[in-house]
């Protein structure tokens, strides 16, 4: 990073040290050399707590939970960035700060699970990503768009400031909600029970056709409706989707 400086002379005669950043370029974690890092795990749930990174969650035939980060960034008058990754209790932390007057910081970090491990997330200020897992996942973000692929464990996802998307998935129990962000789910196999809900965005469910008939109710509060799905009422089938402030959609496909 250069950093060049500049001194002004005031009408007054006071002088002031302004900053004028030369070079330092935009940051990018991709490019950012990959440091690993493996931790026990004694039990068969993992938590993570994430705060200020990108987290991508898979399951993988390793016996330790098995981490790769990358993070790069400057600071001007400050520090950082600073990261840190723990293990205690079956809790992985993982936290990259910079604090300073101007900075520009940015990290990821790929977590392997070991098969058969469900998986709990707090997230601080990051998108998550999970893509392939057979077991629970409960998913949250304070300030980043959660999203999962191919999955068929039972899913928790929320997000207070984020998008929540489940793509491929065959779940047979689904909860997701956003409190500023669409939520959209999409099946591969019929599910029991799917409850999803936004604040301020839409939602829109996406299951599977044929000649199976869903309990559903769709509502919104400030937008339209529309149900394209064998209905029920008495199906053991039930989805459930409501939106304060956007259009709700509940659609069979092949």
């Amino acid at each position: 990073m250069a950093l060049r400086t500049r001194t002004l002379i005031a009408s007054g005669g006071a002088v002031l040290l302004g900053l004028v950043l030369t070079g330092c370029g935009s940051t990018d974690s991709a490019d950012a050399p990959a440091e690993h890092k493996s931790f026990a795990l004694s039990g068969k749930t993992l938590t993570i707590r994430s705060a200020h990174t990108s987290l991508e969650l898979v399951p993988a035939d390793v016996r330790k939970v098995e981490v790769t980060r990358r993070v790069d960034g400057w600071v001007v008058f400050g520090n950082g960035p600073d990261p840190k990754w723990t293990m205690q209790d079956d809790t992985l932390t993982l936290r990259v700060k910079c604090k300073a007057i101007i900075s520009d910081c940015a990290s990821q970090h790929q977590v392997k699970v070991p098969r058969g491990v469900a998986v709990i997330v707090k997230g601080d200020n990051g998108k998550v990503v999970a893509s392939g897992f057979d077991t629970p996942l409960t998913l949250h973000s304070d300030n980043g768009k959660v999203t999962v692929r191919d999955s068929s464990g039972p899913l928790k996802l929320e997000s207070d400031n984020g998008a929540v998307v489940a793509e491929g998935i065959s779940a047979t129990s689904v909860s997701a909600r956003s409190d500023n962000g669409m939520v959209r789910l999409g099946f591969t196999s019929v599910p029991d029970l799917v409850e999803a809900e936004s604040d301020n965005g839409g939602v829109a469910i996406d299951l599977p056709g044929g000649s199976v008939r869903y309990a559903v109710s769709a509502t919104a509060r400030n937008g339209s409706t529309s149900v394209d799905a064998p209905r029920s009422d008495d199906s053991t089938h039930v989805v459930k989707a409501h939106s304060d402030n956007g259009r709700v959609t509940v659609r069979s496909v092949n």
